[in-house]
């Protein structure tokens, strides 16, 4: 898997699964970021801005979506964001090693 940049990439995706791109540099709301996707061009008009090393949306995603970074899960959108946005704390909750969301899947109760 080729992971090099292309000339002029503002931010990185890692795997062609991911909803997000990590920023390259400090971004402005409204510029046209380009990154490279499962070895595909993409782009998307920043909405809002997002700084250096910070995620962003590179497409929509539904309220309750399991966000992908790295090909891997990295927390739960808890509304709906569109492509553009800035994903963080704001945005996304983390679900990895919460019991309660353990149990809310096994549908059992305190042990």
């Amino acid at each position: 898997m080729d992971h090099s940049l292309p000339a002029g990439a503002d931010a990185i995706v890692m795997d062609a699964r991911d909803h997000v791109a990590t920023a390259l540099r400090d971004l402005q709301a409204g510029e046209v970021v380009r990154y490279q996707a499962g070895g595909k061009a993409g782009s998307v008009t920043l909405l809002e801005a997002v700084s250096f090393g910070h995620k962003l949306a590179v497409s929509d995603i539904s309220e309750g979506t399991e966000v992908r970074k790295y090909g891997e899960v990295i927390g739960r959108s808890v509304a709906f964001i569109e492509a553009g946005r800035h994903v963080h704390v704001h945005n996304i909750e983390g679900i990895r090693g919460r019991g309660d969301q353990a149990e809310a899947k096994e549908g059992g109760g305190a042990l």
